[in-house]
């Protein structure tokens, strides 16, 4: 759909008819004449797909970096797809999100290109989550980042967040090629190359603006996904049904609970609870954090019913009344764990040996880190086998495939940097 359909078919909404503004040609996004087709706004959208197509509101960018992408994602549809199925879970949600926002629905194709749909995508620079923050800006728009989570990796926080992120560099770019540089690149840089332009007399337009690498391409990659989304049959991809109705549901934990419990109850296996609920950062769920856990709908009835007849112990966490003068070796004796994952727990400093006052202390199970080894589970579970060519270098193939020459290194237990020609590599999907 054109922006100046979409703002038609706003101003027939607010008119409050739909009388002459049922029909809107939607064009490929290419511009391209053909695949024309008409869209019945009388006619409830079959799927979240169809959501996303009705909701372009971003002009089109038209560039030889936007035909290498189309062309690349549509050489590999079968990439495209598994990123499409792992979006199921967290599509309804971001569009709902931003449709009551009023916002362009090109931003639920946002995390194709930061993280492939993966809530458990870490980069470089450190970023994590769909949307893929950095520390500093995760906290400056209040996603917490402790022992117990990273909300960074939550999909409603970080959801949330990202669109309110992506509101307030619109506005102060004014224009939404420059607000997705300045989400990829920051929008002090954006706003330096502006200002070169500027001074040179140059055009200020994202077009003409010298940027990094991978923000040049940043553009153009969105552009790519949004023009085989429209038309996902002119590329041999086919989109997984994506129900227009909400795929989960969140529950408020009043009580501590291990992930694999919560999982147990719920009738999930632990991989399918943390692609749900990855953010927790231990094998609990404390409750002092007020935290809500995400179930898919269908789950949550069994969840709470499982939970009502419980009766094992829904944590192997303990807490225990320490009093004061007490060694904290004493202590991690008598639970057999470490005096440095006590400190760690409890945020203690590193020096502390006895504890200063009397004080419950919260003493680590055995599912500490848990989570660290379900994300690891789906970081290996979710590879490809790629065959090493002349000239591949680790940092080239994981700048290709959105991962680290670390994880590679883990994931292929490499030890030094030299590739065989024909070597079979194991790189996320």
């Amino acid at each position: 759909m054109t922006l100046r359909h979409f703002y038609r078919y706003l101003l027939c909404l607010s008119l409050g008819v739909l009388t002459g503004c049922t029909a809107l040609e939607e064009r490929d996004p290419t511009g391209a004449e053909t695949n024309t087709r008409t869209i019945d706004l009388t006619v409830p959208p079959l799927d979240v797909w169809e959501r996303i197509r009705r909701g372009y509101a971003v002009p089109n960018l038209n560039s030889p970096l936007v035909d290498k992408w189309t062309a690349y994602y549509a050489a590999h549809p079968q990439s495209l797809q598994r990123m499409a199925d792992r979006s199921g879970k967290y599509l309804y949600y971001i569009v709902d999100e931003i449709n009551r926002r009023g916002l362009p629905t090109e931003l639920a194709l946002l995390p194709f290109v930061e993280s492939a749909y993966n809530p458990n995508a870490y980069s470089r620079a450190r970023a994590s989550g769909l949307w893929q923050f950095i520390p500093s800006t995760g906290t400056a728009f209040n996603l917490e980042q402790n022992y117990w989570r990273d909300q960074r990796r939550d999909p409603i926080a970080s959801t949330n967040a990202a669109l309110d992120y992506l509101e307030y560099l619109f506005e102060y770019q004014g224009d939404w090629f420059l607000a997705f540089a300045s989400y990829n690149w920051g929008e002090g840089s954006v706003k330096r190359a502006i200002s070169k332009n500027v001074a040179a007399g140059k055009p200020a337009d994202y077009r003409y603006l010298k940027m990094p690498a991978e923000t040049a391409n940043y553009v153009p990659k969105l552009q790519a996904i949004k023009n085989i989304i429209a038309n996902p049959a002119k590329y041999a991809v086919v989109l997984p049904m994506v129900s227009n109705d909400p795929y989960f549901v969140t529950i408020t934990k009043d009580r501590d609970i291990d992930l694999a419990v919560a999982a147990k109850l719920a009738e999930m296996s632990i991989e399918e609870f943390s692609e749900l609920n990855p953010s927790f950062n231990q094998g609990v769920i404390m409750a002092d954090l007020k935290p809500e856990i995400i179930l898919p709908l269908d789950k949550a009835p069994l969840y709470l019913a499982n939970l009502a007849a419980y009766e094992g112990d829904l944590t192997s966490w303990k807490k225990y009344p320490a009093r004061q003068g007490e060694s904290l070796n004493e202590i991690a004796k008598k639970f057999n764990v470490s005096a440095p994952a006590i400190r760690r727990a409890n945020n203690m400093n590193r020096g502390l040996t006895s504890m200063p006052s009397a004080q419950i202390v919260i003493i680590p199970g055995p599912t500490a880190n848990v989570n660290l080894a379900t994300a690891e589970v789906t970081r290996r579970s979710g590879t490809q086998n790629y065959r090493v060519r002349r000239g591949d270098t680790l940092s080239g193939i994981a700048n290709r495939y959105k991962t680290s020459v670390r994880d590679l290194r883990q994931l292929n237990n490499i030890k030094g940097s030299t590739l065989k020609v024909g070597q079979r590599l194991k790189v996320p999907r």
